[in-house]
């Protein structure tokens, strides 16, 4: 997915951004940048954060980076940020989202003989396409309007200018920006998460569409927010740090939510509820708390060397380092009933060997609970399911092995207890080698989230939302 961090102070701000960006490394695994703004010009620095950490990484440039305002980003996508030379003047560029259209986006541009010069790779990146689309307009609020009615999917960014940042929710509100204030400083990020520990206090969510200017004194809006918003409900349920808020709704209090959701529709007897980590104990504990059940971890992550998988695109490889990092506990394990929650089913490759490994350390049953409904359709918003073809997901080969194909076919799997999705969950049991299988309810979900459902996106469960 990726995720941006953005400070403008009356102080040097390198610390403070090199921190506040590294707060976002829950959601990205392939590169990280950060650019400062200074009296030279705009300094830059990008790293490969695939076998290492993004401070690791960065550590250096810290030491050498001056500036009283940058941005950063972890992004899954590309190098980032861009500097971009312009009619607008020398401005930074840092952005999140899927731009769907993009390879249209530049075919119409060669038509129109524009030309793009900092290509990854002989590609034009999604950072490039948003940057060429502002730059057709005569100012930047014009060209983030501009850029927002062309793509199709979601773009959040943030431009690090000689007058501030200009930050810029996408055109739904696909994914957050919040704003955090702290005397002599403004922040903006994806994730609230980054503001406690560097003094910042939370005090304002952008909307769907919004653009506001950011400066040392506080921050003024130049777009207000749209009427329609989409934001990502997985947000919650998997994406998010626990302790960041999106619409002023804490991750971790929806996890606790699901759980207790999942709770309530359950009847089955168990010995002790446990969470896949580590998004699934947020859920776990909600379900035992709401069932008086013991929480336990039958599995512990080792945290020294494994904090993170790293996510490396080899199947084989991710398998290991998803049963590297897992140490189980027999003791935990041997004899029991054990009911996991865990965020959600996707492949369901790495939770196969996962089951497996309880059953060889002695468990009696093995019950799972995903937090979610059952993923289906794929992510056309945020890179989430993209990277491999739709058929590897879980649900999609159950579908397709039960003799449904085509998306048209679909809508009656994603539908709550219908014969079709009950077959579906039935196979994908199977094949877990499950005892039981029960998914969330989506209304259930929305329910825990908090959020009216026209304000989110569900569209990798049922296929409802809109570009």
């Amino acid at each position: 997915m990726g995720g941006v961090f953005g400070i403008v102070s009356t102080e040097d701000c390198v610390s403070e951004l090199f921190y506040g960006t590294d707060y976002h490394s829950h959601l990205g695994t392939r590169r990280g940048g950060m650019a400062v703004l200074n009296a030279h010009g705009i300094q830059r620095s990008i790293h490969n954060i695939e076998n290492n950490y993004f401070r690791t990484k960065f550590e250096a440039d810290v030491a050498r980076f001056q500036g009283t305002s940058g941005i950063g980003a972890i992004s899954d996508t590309d190098p980032q940020p861009l500097i971009i030379g312009s009619h607008l003047g020398t401005f930074g560029i840092v952005t999140v989202g899927r731009i769907r259209n993009l390879e249209a986006l530049v075919q119409e541009a060669y038509a129109r003989r524009r030309f793009f010069t900092d290509t990854s790779g002989g590609a034009i990146t999604p950072t490039e396409m948003a940057a060429e689309l502002i730059c057709e307009a005569a100012g930047f609020e014009e060209g983030i309007a501009n850029a927002q009615a062309q793509i199709c999917g979601s773009c959040t960014l943030l431009l690090l200018t000689g007058k501030g940042i200009v930050a810029a929710r996408d055109r739904l509100g696909r994914t957050p920006l919040v704003i955090g204030r702290r005397e002599g400083a403004v922040a903006v990020s994806s994730e609230s998460c980054a503001f406690p520990n560097l003094g910042f206090r939370t005090e304002h969510f952008l909307g769907p569409g919004e653009v506001v200017l950011i400066t040392a004194d506080g921050w003024e809006q130049r777009v207000p927010p749209g009427p329609q918003m989409q934001i990502c409900a997985f947000l919650w349920v998997y994406y998010g740090y626990p302790a960041s808020e999106y619409e002023g709704i804490n991750v971790e209090a929806v996890r606790n939510a699901c759980g207790a959701a999942l709770a309530r529709c359950d009847d089955t007897p168990v010995d002790c509820v446990a969470g896949i980590p580590d998004s699934g104990i947020g859920h776990a504990i909600g379900y035992a708390n709401e069932k008086r059940i013991p929480y336990r971890r039958p599995f512990v992550k080792y945290t020294p060397t494994w904090p993170r998988s790293f996510m490396p695109q080899e199947q084989k490889l991710r398998d290991l380092v998803a049963k590297m990092k897992l140490i189980p506990v027999r003791r935990l394990i041997e004899g029991q009933r054990l009911l996991f929650c865990e965020d959600s089913i996707v492949r369901g490759t790495q939770l196969q060997e996962t089951i497996r490994i309880l059953y060889d350390f002695g468990a009696r049953e093995v019950h799972m609970r995903p937090a979610c409904p059952t993923l289906i359709y794929p992510c056309e918003f945020l890179n989430f399911s993209t990277s491999r073809s739709t058929l590897d997901l879980a649900g999609c080969r159950a579908i397709r092995d039960l003799g449904s194909a085509g998306e048209c076919d679909l809508a009656p799997y994603a539908q709550d207890g219908s014969a079709q999705n009950l077959a579906m969950i039935e196979l994908i049991r199977r094949r877990l080698h499950l005892t039981t299988l029960k998914y969330q309810r989506l209304e259930d979900l929305i329910a825990a989230i908090g959020l009216a459902r026209e304000k989110l996106c569900t569209h990798c469960w049922d296929g409802s939302s809109y570009c």
